[in-house]
Protein backbone atom coordinates (compact mmCIF):
# COMPACT_ATOMS: atom_id res chain seq x y z
CA UNK A 1 0.00 0.00 0.00
CA UNK A 2 1.31 3.44 -0.94
CA UNK A 3 2.45 5.71 1.87
CA UNK A 4 -0.12 8.40 2.63
CA UNK A 5 1.06 12.00 2.50
CA UNK A 6 -0.85 15.17 3.32
CA UNK A 7 -0.05 18.45 1.60
CA UNK A 8 -1.19 21.43 3.66
CA UNK A 9 -1.80 24.28 1.25
CA UNK A 10 -3.47 24.54 -2.16
CA UNK A 11 -1.20 27.10 -3.84
CA UNK A 12 1.69 26.71 -6.26
CA UNK A 13 4.01 24.97 -3.81
CA UNK A 14 1.37 22.54 -2.56
CA UNK A 15 0.33 21.63 -6.08
CA UNK A 16 3.93 21.07 -7.13
CA UNK A 17 4.50 18.62 -4.28
CA UNK A 18 1.17 16.87 -4.78
CA UNK A 19 1.78 16.28 -8.47
CA UNK A 20 5.35 15.08 -8.03
CA UNK A 21 4.58 12.77 -5.10
CA UNK A 22 1.64 11.26 -6.96
CA UNK A 23 3.84 10.58 -9.97
CA UNK A 24 6.25 8.76 -7.64
CA UNK A 25 3.50 6.46 -6.39
CA UNK A 26 2.48 8.11 -3.11
CA UNK A 27 -1.12 8.42 -1.92
CA UNK A 28 -1.64 12.19 -1.73
CA UNK A 29 -4.32 14.33 -0.11
CA UNK A 30 -4.29 18.12 -0.26
CA UNK A 31 -5.64 19.82 2.84
CA UNK A 32 -7.69 23.01 2.84
CA UNK A 33 -9.73 24.83 5.45
CA UNK A 34 -13.10 24.37 3.78
CA UNK A 35 -13.47 22.01 0.82
CA UNK A 36 -16.69 23.54 -0.53
CA UNK A 37 -15.30 27.09 -0.34
CA UNK A 38 -12.12 26.01 -2.14
CA UNK A 39 -13.95 24.15 -4.90
CA UNK A 40 -16.40 26.97 -5.58
CA UNK A 41 -13.61 29.38 -6.59
CA UNK A 42 -13.59 29.95 -10.34
CA UNK A 43 -10.86 32.57 -10.80
CA UNK A 44 -7.12 32.25 -11.06
CA UNK A 45 -5.32 33.16 -7.86
CA UNK A 46 -2.77 35.94 -7.29
CA UNK A 47 0.02 33.67 -8.55
CA UNK A 48 -1.82 32.86 -11.77
CA UNK A 49 -2.84 29.34 -10.76
CA UNK A 50 -6.02 27.99 -12.34
CA UNK A 51 -8.90 27.23 -9.94
CA UNK A 52 -8.18 24.12 -7.89
CA UNK A 53 -11.32 22.46 -9.22
CA UNK A 54 -9.93 22.68 -12.75
CA UNK A 55 -6.51 21.51 -11.62
CA UNK A 56 -7.92 18.49 -9.77
CA UNK A 57 -10.07 17.42 -12.73
CA UNK A 58 -6.86 16.67 -14.62
CA UNK A 59 -5.32 14.87 -11.64
CA UNK A 60 -8.11 12.66 -10.34
CA UNK A 61 -5.90 10.54 -8.08
CA UNK A 62 -5.20 13.54 -5.82
CA UNK A 63 -7.86 14.07 -3.18
CA UNK A 64 -8.96 17.28 -1.49
CA UNK A 65 -9.98 17.20 2.17
CA UNK A 66 -10.08 19.43 5.21
CA UNK A 67 -6.86 20.01 7.12
CA UNK A 68 -8.21 17.70 9.83
CA UNK A 69 -9.07 14.85 7.46
CA UNK A 70 -5.82 15.15 5.54
CA UNK A 71 -3.74 15.06 8.73
CA UNK A 72 -5.69 12.11 10.15
CA UNK A 73 -4.93 9.92 7.15
CA UNK A 74 -1.27 10.76 6.60
CA UNK A 75 1.98 9.56 8.13
CA UNK A 76 3.99 12.45 6.65
CA UNK A 77 2.79 16.01 6.16
CA UNK A 78 4.22 18.85 4.08
CA UNK A 79 3.70 22.40 5.27
CA UNK A 80 3.19 24.32 2.03
CA UNK A 81 1.21 27.16 3.56
CA UNK A 82 2.15 30.82 3.85
CA UNK A 83 4.38 31.25 6.87
CA UNK A 84 2.06 33.63 8.68
CA UNK A 85 -0.73 31.04 8.50
CA UNK A 86 1.23 27.86 9.28
CA UNK A 87 0.55 27.56 13.01
CA UNK A 88 -3.11 28.40 12.50
CA UNK A 89 -3.42 25.74 9.79
CA UNK A 90 -1.79 23.09 11.97
CA UNK A 91 -4.08 24.07 14.83
CA UNK A 92 -7.04 23.53 12.49
CA UNK A 93 -5.61 20.11 11.57
CA UNK A 94 -5.74 19.17 15.26
CA UNK A 95 -2.82 18.40 17.57
CA UNK A 96 -4.15 14.88 18.12
CA UNK A 97 -3.84 14.22 14.37
CA UNK A 98 -0.22 15.41 14.34
CA UNK A 99 1.06 13.42 17.30
CA UNK A 100 4.29 11.59 16.42
CA UNK A 101 4.06 12.39 12.70
CA UNK A 102 6.70 13.99 10.52
CA UNK A 103 6.07 17.52 9.27
CA UNK A 104 8.35 18.57 6.43
CA UNK A 105 8.30 22.36 6.68
CA UNK A 106 9.15 24.09 3.40
CA UNK A 107 7.47 27.40 4.27
CA UNK A 108 9.09 30.76 5.03
CA UNK A 109 7.98 33.58 7.35
CA UNK A 110 7.73 36.19 4.61
CA UNK A 111 6.24 39.57 5.54
CA UNK A 112 4.85 41.59 2.62
CA UNK A 113 3.19 44.25 4.80
CA UNK A 114 5.63 46.88 3.57
CA UNK A 115 5.58 45.70 -0.02
CA UNK A 116 8.28 44.01 -2.08
CA UNK A 117 10.88 42.74 -1.38
CA UNK A 118 9.47 41.04 1.71
CA UNK A 119 11.11 41.02 5.12
CA UNK A 120 10.96 38.15 7.63
CA UNK A 121 8.36 38.17 10.38
CA UNK A 122 10.72 36.16 12.63
CA UNK A 123 14.51 35.89 12.40
CA UNK A 124 17.83 35.92 14.25
CA UNK A 125 16.67 34.41 17.55
CA UNK A 126 13.61 32.59 16.24
CA UNK A 127 12.24 30.87 13.15
CA UNK A 128 8.94 29.66 11.75
CA UNK A 129 10.05 26.05 12.18
CA UNK A 130 10.79 26.64 15.87
CA UNK A 131 7.40 28.29 16.37
CA UNK A 132 5.74 25.23 14.86
CA UNK A 133 7.81 22.87 17.00
CA UNK A 134 6.98 24.79 20.20
CA UNK A 135 3.27 24.88 19.35
CA UNK A 136 3.19 21.11 18.64
CA UNK A 137 5.88 19.41 20.78
CA UNK A 138 4.98 15.88 19.68
CA UNK A 139 5.19 16.79 15.99
CA UNK A 140 8.51 15.79 14.40
CA UNK A 141 9.36 18.96 12.48
CA UNK A 142 12.03 18.88 9.79
CA UNK A 143 12.97 22.10 8.02
CA UNK A 144 14.19 21.60 4.46
CA UNK A 145 13.80 22.71 0.82
CA UNK A 146 12.80 26.28 1.77
CA UNK A 147 15.86 27.83 0.10
CA UNK A 148 14.80 27.25 -3.51
CA UNK A 149 11.84 27.43 -5.86
CA UNK A 150 9.21 24.68 -5.68
CA UNK A 151 9.99 23.06 -9.04
CA UNK A 152 13.60 22.56 -7.97
CA UNK A 153 12.57 21.21 -4.56
CA UNK A 154 10.97 18.16 -6.13
CA UNK A 155 13.26 17.81 -9.15
CA UNK A 156 16.86 18.92 -8.54
CA UNK A 157 17.84 17.68 -12.01
CA UNK A 158 16.29 20.87 -13.43
CA UNK A 159 19.58 22.52 -12.49
CA UNK A 160 22.82 21.22 -14.00
CA UNK A 161 25.49 20.15 -11.54
CA UNK A 162 25.57 19.48 -7.82
CA UNK A 163 23.76 21.81 -5.46
CA UNK A 164 22.75 21.69 -1.83
CA UNK A 165 19.64 21.06 0.20
CA UNK A 166 19.70 21.78 3.93
CA UNK A 167 17.97 19.74 6.61
CA UNK A 168 17.51 20.46 10.31
CA UNK A 169 15.30 19.19 13.12
CA UNK A 170 15.34 17.77 16.62
CA UNK A 171 14.34 14.22 15.72
CA UNK A 172 17.10 12.17 14.08
CA UNK A 173 14.71 9.52 12.81
CA UNK A 174 12.51 12.14 11.18
CA UNK A 175 15.52 13.67 9.45
CA UNK A 176 16.57 10.28 8.15
CA UNK A 177 13.10 9.61 6.76
CA UNK A 178 13.09 13.06 5.18
CA UNK A 179 16.48 12.42 3.60
CA UNK A 180 15.14 9.20 2.05
CA UNK A 181 12.25 11.15 0.55
CA UNK A 182 14.64 13.79 -0.77
CA UNK A 183 16.59 11.04 -2.51
CA UNK A 184 13.36 9.81 -4.08
CA UNK A 185 12.93 13.32 -5.49
CA UNK A 186 16.40 12.96 -6.99
CA UNK A 187 18.66 14.63 -4.44
CA UNK A 188 22.09 13.02 -4.08
CA UNK A 189 22.89 11.93 -0.54
CA UNK A 190 26.13 13.94 -0.66
CA UNK A 191 24.12 17.09 -1.42
CA UNK A 192 21.87 16.72 1.66
CA UNK A 193 23.47 18.78 4.42
CA UNK A 194 22.24 18.12 7.97
CA UNK A 195 22.78 21.34 9.92
CA UNK A 196 21.63 19.96 13.27
CA UNK A 197 18.69 20.82 15.49
CA UNK A 198 15.65 22.93 14.64
CA UNK A 199 17.26 26.22 15.70
CA UNK A 200 19.29 26.03 12.48
CA UNK A 201 16.09 26.88 10.61
CA UNK A 202 16.89 30.48 11.59
CA UNK A 203 19.79 30.37 9.14
CA UNK A 204 18.01 28.68 6.26
CA UNK A 205 14.99 30.96 6.55
CA UNK A 206 17.29 33.99 6.58
CA UNK A 207 18.61 32.95 3.17
CA UNK A 208 15.34 34.17 1.67
CA UNK A 209 16.31 37.86 1.40
CA UNK A 210 19.37 36.99 -0.70
CA UNK A 211 17.30 34.45 -2.67
CA UNK A 212 14.77 37.15 -3.60
CA UNK A 213 17.54 39.50 -4.75
CA UNK A 214 19.25 36.79 -6.78
CA UNK A 215 15.93 36.05 -8.45
CA UNK A 216 15.72 39.70 -9.41
CA UNK A 217 19.27 39.61 -10.74
CA UNK A 218 19.02 36.41 -12.80
CA UNK A 219 15.33 36.76 -13.82
CA UNK A 220 14.80 33.04 -13.21
CA UNK A 221 14.02 31.02 -10.07
CA UNK A 222 16.00 28.00 -11.27
CA UNK A 223 19.16 28.50 -9.22
CA UNK A 224 20.48 27.17 -5.94
CA UNK A 225 23.43 27.23 -3.56
CA UNK A 226 26.47 25.01 -4.04
CA UNK A 227 28.71 24.39 -1.03
CA UNK A 228 32.43 23.78 -1.61
CA UNK A 229 34.58 22.80 1.37
CA UNK A 230 37.95 21.79 -0.11
CA UNK A 231 40.67 24.40 0.32
CA UNK A 232 42.55 25.38 -2.83
CA UNK A 233 45.60 23.22 -3.38
CA UNK A 234 44.60 20.60 -0.83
Amino acid sequence: MAQKIAILGTGSVGRTFAERLTSLGYDVTIGTRNVDDTLVKTKTDSSGNVPLTTWLEERNTIRLATFTEAAQQASILFNCTKGDASVDVLTAAGAENLDGKILIDVANPLDFSNGFPPSLSVCNTNSLAEEIQRAFPSLRVVKTLNTMTAALMVNPALLVGDHAVFVCGNDEGAKQETAKLLEVFGWKSASIIDLGDITNARATEMLLPIWVRLYGKFKTPIFNFQINTDAAGQ
